[in-house]
């Protein structure tokens, strides 16, 4: 039902029951975006040592998205990118002697990861938007759960602008991405027609909620199941 909001809104009351629920499930978020935000920290500031720590908090999150759903085959191309590119940097830097920090390196932007990974799955950018906004202005928490919706979409336009510069013939496969002088024709076929598509669609994010009055009220409206 629409939360009770602006003038704009269809000012639908909540039932008590409803509105205990909701605190409920945004009190949930709140500790589900802590919980991510020290997870993914944590694995860039603690010791080698405690890497093992990390890796059963994270493969405890993994098993809960694999539960609800998860597409894990995201975190395996993240895996698979990083340790191509880490490990050809550390090589050309540091040679052999170095590649076992390489490793590490990759494992720690994976676990860096993988709680993100985490809330996408279990939790609705309406939800992250909703707790948002108990620290930051409306809009700024709009943007960041509107960013966070478009996640998966943006990893399918990857996906297939990526496939179709292969089939162009461009080199920009993880065989010819071990020469850097190809590293700019990824950058050119690649991460610019991404970022043109980016804006793009926040255009045409901004024009949508324009057209729903967003930001004409000091207490938007918002969603809830």
């Amino acid at each position: 039902m629409w939360a009770k909001g602006g003038k704009h809104g269809f000012g639908v009351s909540e039932k008590p029951a409803a509105r205990k629920s909701g605190r409920l499930r945004a009190y949930v978020t709140a500790v589900s975006l802590l919980l991510v935000l020290v997870l993914s920290s944590s694995a860039f500031f603690v010791s080698d040592t405690n890497l093992p720590v990390l890796c059963i908090f994270s493969g405890i999150l993994v098993l809960h998205g694999l539960l609800l759903r998860g597409n894990i085959s995201v975190i395996g191309r993240v895996f698979m990118v990083q340790l191509v590119i880490t490990m050809s940097l550390y090589y050309l830097l540091h040679g052999r002697s170095q590649m076992a920090q390489g490793l590490i390196a990759v494992l720690r932007i994976l676990l860096a990861f993988i709680p993100g990974w985490w809330l996408s799955v279990s939790t609705t950018p309406e939800k992250i938007a909703q707790v948002l906004t108990w620290v930051l202005p409306a809009k700024w928490a709009f943007v960041i759960g509107a960013s966070i919706g478009l996640l998966p979409f943006m990893t399918r336009e990857l996906r297939e602008i990526y496939q179709v510069q292969c089939l162009r013939g461009a080199r920009i496969t993880p065989k010819a991405l071990r020469d850097p002088r190809n590293w700019q024709e990824l950058m050119t076929c690649v991460v610019f027609p991404l970022l043109i598509q980016l804006l793009k669609l926040s255009r045409q994010m901004a024009i949508a909620a324009q057209l729903r009055y967003y930001g004409k009220t000091n207490k938007p409206t918002h969603w809830q199941e």
